[in-house]
């Protein structure tokens, strides 16, 4: 899916996003470079990384739930 049309499709959180289209950006600070772009599919090397990165200290200042409880995804019809 385009970044455009995931970023403005029809959205909801869900605690566990494997395999299912990110609607949202998460880039972890440090370093600051995007782990996922609206339009990619998650998977569990994505999710595994970001929430060990934020049990470490890593920022994530651009995720819809900071807290990574729930993530941003484009809804299934």
């Amino acid at each position: 899916m385009s970044p455009r049309d995931a970023f403005f499709a029809r959205t909801e959180q869900v605690a566990d996003p494997d395999g299912r289209i990110s609607a949202e950006m998460i880039s972890p600070y440090p370093p600051g470079v995007p782990a996922i772009l609206p339009g990619e599919r998650y998977t569990p090397a994505v999710v595994d990384y970001l929430r060990a990165g934020l049990a470490a200290g890593m920022i994530l200042p651009d995720a819809a739930d900071p807290k990574l409880e729930t993530f941003r995804v484009v809804a299934r019809d």
